[in-house]
């Protein structure tokens, strides 16, 4: 069943909209105008000033993926062989790694049309054409995949469509899970050390 397949990637793309552009082109903003930098000259930290910018985000997101999920669920009669709990953690996971993308984006960037397109081709693009939400990875040539790789978002959607579809395959959850925790900390720090450096200059 088509739908099947296609709506993890649905959730998948959903996740790195709000998470990724949304993040860069909203924080590039305040950047733009000043108000993000003008935050640090009160006693809050630069860790906590990024987490509370992180959260209305977070929530947005995990509330579109629940209304897809019900969606799927009601509508088009998405089997759920795994873990519910598996898939709502892994899309936190997954989540913090979009954010992170996100702020740093904007942190790097620090205009709100730069960041958009910056956006656009590391997260929306990669998303719908290398993932393997429209194409099967399978039967792509070898270039392909290897670049797949690179992204995160390929190996978040492998754990959507196992948990969906097939159960709780815990070989690929648990490789895929780690992987996307090395993203997680890899761009939250790169986050927070880029934000750091630009307000000390």
């Amino acid at each position: 069943t088509s739908t099947w397949f296609f709506i993890p990637g649905l959730i998948m793309l959903i996740m790195t909209i709000v998470g990724v552009f949304l993040t860069a082109v909203v924080m590039a903003r305040e950047w733009e105008r000043g108000t993000f930098e003008s935050l640090f000259v009160t006693p809050v930290q630069a860790a906590e000033l990024i987490l509370a910018k992180m959260i209305p985000y977070f929530c947005v997101a995990m509330a579109g993926m629940i209304l897809c999920l019900l969606a799927g669920r009601f509508l088009y009669e998405l089997p759920l062989r795994g873990s519910l709990l598996l898939i709502l953690g892994t899309s936190m996971l997954y989540l913090i790694v979009a954010l992170g993308i996100g702020l740093t984006i904007s942190a790097v960037t620090k205009k709100q049309f730069v960041a958009c397109q910056i956006a656009l081709l590391v997260s929306f693009l990669p998303s719908v054409m290398l993932s393997g939400f429209l194409f099967d990875l399978h039967s792509q040539p070898l270039v392909i995949r290897v670049i797949s790789q690179l992204f995160p978002t390929t190996y978040y959607l492998q754990i959507l469509k196992s948990l969906f579809l097939t159960g709780n395959h815990w070989p690929l959850l648990v490789k895929n899970s780690l992987l996307l925790a090395g993203y997680a900390v890899f761009f939250l720090g790169l986050a927070g050390h880029i934000t750091r450096k630009k307000v000390q200059e």
